[in-house]
């Protein structure tokens, strides 16, 4: 049997795409945004800003929380919402380290 030259760090590649599926979302942009312009911002201010479902928030703030892209904290009956911001920047540094290797 014929033995591949491509090998993945499999935990690292299912972070990595996470990670870009959270970010590659037009309505997560722009919650990503909000929260940016905000500094630290609970769900109720996102979703009634922004018009959009609290359902439909609260999905879309999980999976950025998952990649690691917003923190939470909660205080008392509110969730508080922050960037990440080391997180972007590795992955802003990622992305453009693969366009520069990919001439693209």
């Amino acid at each position: 049997m014929k033995q591949t030259k491509v090998r993945f760090n499999n935990e690292k590649l299912q972070y990595s795409s996470t990670l870009v599926k959270a970010l590659a979302h037009p309505l997560r942009l722009k919650i990503l945004e909000y929260i940016d312009s905000q500094g630290v911002i609970n769900v109720n201010r996102i979703y009634n800003t922004l018009k959009i479902e609290q359902s439909v928030t609260s999905q879309h703030l999980s999976l950025l929380k998952m990649a690691g892209v917003v923190k939470s904290e909660k205080e008392g009956k509110f969730v508080h919402y922050h960037i990440n911001y080391d997180v972007i920047k590795k992955a802003e540094i990622a992305v453009n380290n693969f366009l520069s290797a990919s001439g693209i």
